[in-house]
């Protein structure tokens, strides 16, 4: 199993044989031995091996391993088969840590991920994912108010959704299925850190929208198209646009789309796309706002302060639930958080948030 680890780790980390060997002073040879299990390296030379890997120790002793099956990427042709390796190796990490915390409670404290009954089975046309929309909301309570934190509502209905260190603009997004040596399984969705808020937002709605829309869309539907369709209309639903920018407008000011960006955590642009998609505005103002969008260069930077980022709050509640439920020792919550000691026990006393409030 470590030599397993020691190959997951240094492919995550982008490195070659070599490369890896060359860090920790060591020929290329003896870390493909440590891989193929001929020779298992000293705990010094872990150390060294964790460290050149951007990686903690106790990842090489972690026996909760997982499998992602069928990962299916949104991405662009740049992102090629290396890259997708070590990215599927950085959400398997991640996935793990969950997969273990979750096995310390004698029953699971979110709910096992079902698509919700009664929804449409058959959808012929994009404007149907409205009401699709409509009633995935309904059915998980979430009314038409904005959802606040996405990531967490999600979570709790029991999807994993990684928050992944991935920098490359060639990754859109990833959705697939994590199976554990026991036959668990668990839905998962990635996105990375490094994006603002809204395209993370926007990505995790779309893959979701994959999961929901599997087997009811019409031949002739772009499922691409589909998914998009449902994002924007799971994150800003037509009846909150319309109430919110009203039933019919000739024109529209950036400032007002920039309020509902920040109220929705939509796009500037995606609010755009719901005005046209909700009849607020036609095809041929859609059309021109959209140059004018475009001229100033709001494509690829809006204008403005960003939505805040996603964040996985869930997992680090669990480690504390479970901690105080004496599930497992502050040595594990420690690991699974992946902080040192000395940082936990500040942590879990509210010391760093102190000495925050009295500068």
């Amino acid at each position: 199993m470590i030599g397993y680890r020691i190959r997951q780790a240094r492919l995550a980390a982008g490195l070659t044989l070599a490369a890896l060997g060359e860090k920790v002073g060591l020929t290329h040879t003896a870390i493909q031995k440590y891989e193929k299990e001929l020779l298992t390296p000293p705990s010094s030379q872990l150390l060294k091996l964790a460290r050149a890997c951007g990686i903690r120790v106790e990842y090489f002793f972690r026996t909760h391993q997982v499998e992602l099956i069928e990962p299916e990427f949104r991405k662009l042709s740049t992102f090629g088969k290396t890259a997708q390796e070590a990215l599927k190796i950085k959400v398997v990490d991640l996935v793990e840590k969950r997969v273990e915390l979750l096995g310390f409670f004698p029953e699971s404290p979110i709910f096992r991920f079902e698509s919700p009954t009664g929804l449409l089975e058959s959808i012929q046309t994009l404007d149907q994912i409205e009401e699709f929309a409509d009633q995935v909301r309904d059915a998980w309570k979430l009314g038409l108010d904005p959802i606040g934190d996405l990531t967490d509502t999600l979570e709790t209905l029991g999807l994993l959704v990684i928050v992944v260190d991935e920098d490359n603009p060639a990754f859109s997004g990833l959705q697939a299925t994590a199976r554990t040596a026991d036959g668990r399984t668990y839905p998962v969705v990635a996105v990375s850190s490094h994006w603002p808020g809204d395209r993370q937002r926007f990505t995790l709605a779309h893959e979701l929208g994959h999961l929901l829309l599997e087997g009811r869309l019409d031949n002739e539907i772009n499922e691409e198209k589909a998914c998009n369709r449902f994002a924007g209309a799971f994150l800003a639903p037509k009846a909150a646009v319309i109430q919110c920018l009203g039933p019919l407008r000739r024109a529209l000011e950036w400032q007002e789309l920039l309020a509902a960006k920040h109220e929705f955590g939509l796009s500037m642009g995606g609010w755009l796309q719901r005005a046209k998609q909700c009849g607020v505005i036609s095809e041929s103002i859609h059309v021109g706002l959209y140059k004018r969008f475009s001229v100033n260069g709001w494509r690829k930077n809006e204008p403005g302060e960003a939505v805040p980022r996603e964040q996985s709050r869930l997992f680090e509640q669990l480690v504390y639930r479970a901690l105080s439920e004496k599930y497992i020792t502050e040595s594990k919550a420690a690991e699974l958080l992946g902080i040192p000691m000395m940082q936990f026990h500040k942590e879990r006393q509210l010391e760093s948030m102190d000495a925050v409030a009295h500068q």
